[in-house]
């Protein structure tokens, strides 16, 4: 297993083509979709999806998305990730964790430990994340683990989902700022 990470509870690792499945299972829920597309993802885009992750990690060496196990059983429980961006030294937060993982602390958990990576191993000078500015639980998450909100922008969605009209939020914390918090 190629572990990229390592919290109290979570293990995070490499995907491999062989990962389809667990992505399949995931994106099949649709309460785990609610704020992303509203249905499930189809197979061949997760398949598509798949060889996407594989070569963002072979262009970015220490970025990605990584699929999350649990330490002490080793069950898959979702992904977190790091994801280039235009500049070179900001990197976008991400995560999708299956309803079971929900409310157990492992989103807030999994994204402090890729913040404190991004800002110590990494030289990343800033970490940002996006969601739908009604999706209060991701919010919270994002709040937990260090970052702040910085602000509402629009989108235009052919096809919106419910809640689109309040808009996307943006939060983010700069690495001279964690260290500050951190201490």
């Amino acid at each position: 297993m190629d572990v990229y990470l390592e919290t109290p509870r979570l293990v995070l690792r490499r995907f491999t083509a062989a990962d389809v499945e667990l992505l399949v299972e995931l994106d099949s829920d649709i309460e785990v979709m609610r704020y992303l597309t509203g249905k499930p993802t189809p197979r061949v885009e997760i398949e598509a999806r798949i060889l996407g992750i594989l070569t963002t990690s072979e262009r970015h060496a220490q970025l990605g998305t990584f699929a999350a196990h649990e330490q002490a059983s080793g069950r898959f429980i979702g992904w977190f990730g790091l994801q280039p961006t235009a500049q070179d030294d900001v990197t976008d937060l991400g995560y999708r964790l299956h309803r079971s993982g929900w409310g157990r602390g492992y989103a807030s958990e999994g994204s402090r430990g890729l913040i404190a990576k991004a800002f110590t191993e990494l030289g990343i000078r800033r970490v940002e994340a996006q969601t739908m500015a009604v999706n209060t639980k991701s919010r919270r998450v994002m709040e937990k683990a260090g970052l702040r909100f910085e602000r509402v922008y629009h989108e235009h969605f052919d096809d919106p989902l419910p809640g689109t009209e309040h808009g996307e939020v943006e939060y983010g914390i700069d690495r001279d700022t964690w260290q500050q918090v951190s201490r």
